[in-house]
């Protein structure tokens, strides 16, 4: 409705500024020219003098009086062809780089050339083209922004083509001398392009050798304008952005940031890893082309040694910074960056599970990090979270405590984990590679499964034995060492815990046995004699029971002689030669 108005009033104002000059002629007018809603009374001779469309169009007219001619296809509308109408009638009127282009093309269009008078519009518009439009890169630029209404005829009058030559000529000129402060003024002024026109000029500019971080500055600026409220905010915790019910906007955005990722130089490193984040996250909310998204994860993954945990953030959280993205992104970056270093330290050291290069090693420090960040989301399932902890190589770590806290602190935001759940989380870190601090903390964290307090606490106890002082840098044979021996430990410990609660249970059946002994010694007093001899036979049946009972409790008895109490037992264990056992638990 605004427009509307605003157009209304133009073309009032117009019809009114022509009829000031048009009726000061005091020759009555002969003819109605409409362009669109506008109508214009003029003077046909005025007209013919100068348009020799108009003159064809009353020659060729059948009607014996032309009164009416409609030209509402000049290219610029009313605004244009009043212009055009005072260049006819010689009126003096302003020729500027905002209207040079559409007055050059309404020119073509009404034939005023110098073909058909001398010193037309025509002529008149290429002198002010050449001599003062580019001049300068800020004049260029402005006609090319005109010329996007003015398509196809400015194409074929060559101006676009002109101006694209001309603006990459300066801007790479600007960008290696510049003329002006800020170095990167000419960024600016490029971004109040159509992305096609702006297209161009980056397509024209690479072809005349531009450096990719010259052409990255332009990308840049360009982006944070025309995408401001998807990319301004690199922190990860932008607000909400625009009505998201906007199905039209958001197809215009998509359109858009593929255009823009389609024009990215090929160097990898001539991006800040923190615009490229921002891009991805734009990608991933925007649900930009498969093709958008591989482009950028995989120029975050070339230089992810750079990135930080805020970075990895801008990937993780929507715009409100309540929910967490599919993290598949995040997972295909980190794996792409592990993938490179692999192949690397084949080319140089030959084994990567030996050595790690300074880069891996922070990135490992990162990610871990990252997942502490992001452990206190309901939402983020166990998979999610051991898929991104095992894509980092465990020689990548030189001490799991940043692992571990992100466990800590996981395991404290899903507290109704059972205990096989919890074992799961905790398999993605190595208690062995905890330093003293982290393992004394360890030990007395009751959200660990109880294995994992087991190694913290056994692993120390190892150490006191063999007297080996305490070291944060162990290298990795001296590691394995003690994993293996930590584990035929505690596969004995479960062993002897099995033989000790079948002791208990044949020494129950035994006491039950006595029970029942006594209950029938009970029943028969006062029987024959002949019931007694019976009792007597019984008895030493029952003996000879308890005996073989005994000596197969001598052969399941695990602890060394006297560690447990035997005098519930009828008859007595040798237990001078206990079975060997590299140690016992009571």
């Amino acid at each position: 409705m605004a427009a509307s108005v605003t157009s209304n009033s133009r073309l009032s104002m117009a019809m009114e500024r022509t009829g000031q000059w048009v009726f000061s002629q005091e020759i009555p007018t002969d003819v109605v020219v409409e362009v669109g809603e506008a109508k214009f009374s003029l003077h046909k001779f005025m007209l013919v003098a100068k348009s020799n469309y108009i003159r064809k169009l009353i020659m060729e007219s059948k009607e014996p009086e032309l009164t009416r001619i409609n030209l509402s296809e000049i290219p610029g509308g009313p605004e244009i062809f009043e212009k055009a109408a005072k260049f006819c009638y010689g009126v003096n009127f302003e020729i500027t780089v905002h209207n040079v282009a559409a007055l050059r093309c309404a020119a073509e269009y009404l034939q005023m050339n110098d073909k058909y008078c001398d010193n037309n519009l025509a002529g008149r518009t290429e002198d002010f083209l050449s001599q003062v439009a580019f001049a300068s890169l800020s004049g260029a630029i402005v006609v090319f922004k005109s010329c996007e209404d003015l398509l196809p005829l400015a194409e074929n009058l060559n101006i676009v083509q002109r101006c694209i030559d001309f603006i990459s000529a300066k801007a790479c000129n600007e960008a290696n001398f510049p003329s002006r402060s800020p170095p990167n003024w000419w960024t600016e002024e490029l971004s109040i392009l159509d992305i096609k026109f702006f297209a161009n000029i980056i397509n024209a500019m690479k072809q005349r050798g531009a450096k990719s971080l010259t052409l990255a500055s332009a990308l840049i600026t360009y982006t944070e304008r025309s995408l401001r409220d998807l990319v301004r905010d690199h922190s990860g915790n932008g607000t909400k952005t625009s009505d998201p019910s906007n199905p039209k906007l958001r197809i215009q955005q998509r359109e858009l940031l593929n255009s823009i990722v389609s024009l990215l130089p090929s160097e990898k490193a001539a991006f800040p890893i923190h615009f490229l984040c921002c891009l991805l996250r734009s990608a991933i909310f925007l649900r930009a082309s498969s093709s958008c998204k591989s482009e950028l994860e995989k120029r975050i993954s070339a230089i992810l040694e750079h990135v930080t945990v805020d970075d990895l953030l801008v990937l993780s959280f929507t715009y409100d910074g309540e929910r967490l993205f599919d993290l598949d992104s995040v997972r295909k970056i980190v794996s792409g960056f592990v993938e490179k270093e692999k192949t690397m330290a084949v080319f140089s050291v030959g084994d990567f599970r030996d050595t790690c290069s300074s880069s891996m090693h922070r990135v490992a420090k990162t990610v871990d990090a990252y997942l502490g960040e992001i452990a206190t989301y309901g939402e983020l399932s166990i998979s999610k979270f051991n898929g991104i902890a095992n894509l980092v190589p465990k020689g990548a770590r030189k001490v799991d405590d940043d692992l571990y806290r992100a466990v800590d602190i996981y395991l404290k935001a899903h507290p109704d984990l059972d205990e096989i759940e919890r074992e799961k989380v905790c398999s993605v870190m190595d208690p062995l590679k905890l330093s003293y601090e982290a393992r004394v903390h360890a030990s007395q964290n009751k959200r660990l499964p109880v294995q994992i307090v087991l190694h913290a606490l056994y692993y120390d106890q190892l150490k006191l034995r063999s007297g080996v002082e305490e070291s944060n840098n162990r290298t990795p044979d001296n590691a394995i060492t003690t994993r293996n021996q930590l584990q035929a430990d505690v596969s004995l410990i479960k062993e002897n815990e099995a033989l000790r609660t079948e002791l208990l249970k044949m020494k129950m059946y035994i006491s039950d046995m006595q029970v029942n002994k006594n209950n029938n010694n009970v029943q028969v007093q006062g029987t024959s004699s002949s019931t007694s001899a019976t009792k007597v036979n019984g008895s030493s049946t029952k003996r000879t029971f308890f005996s073989s009972v005994s000596k197969k409790l001598g052969k399941l008895n695990p602890f060394k002689s006297g560690s447990k109490d035997t005098s519930n037992i009828e008859d007595a264990v040798d237990i001078t030669k206990p079975r060997r056992r590299r140690f016992s638990i009571s």
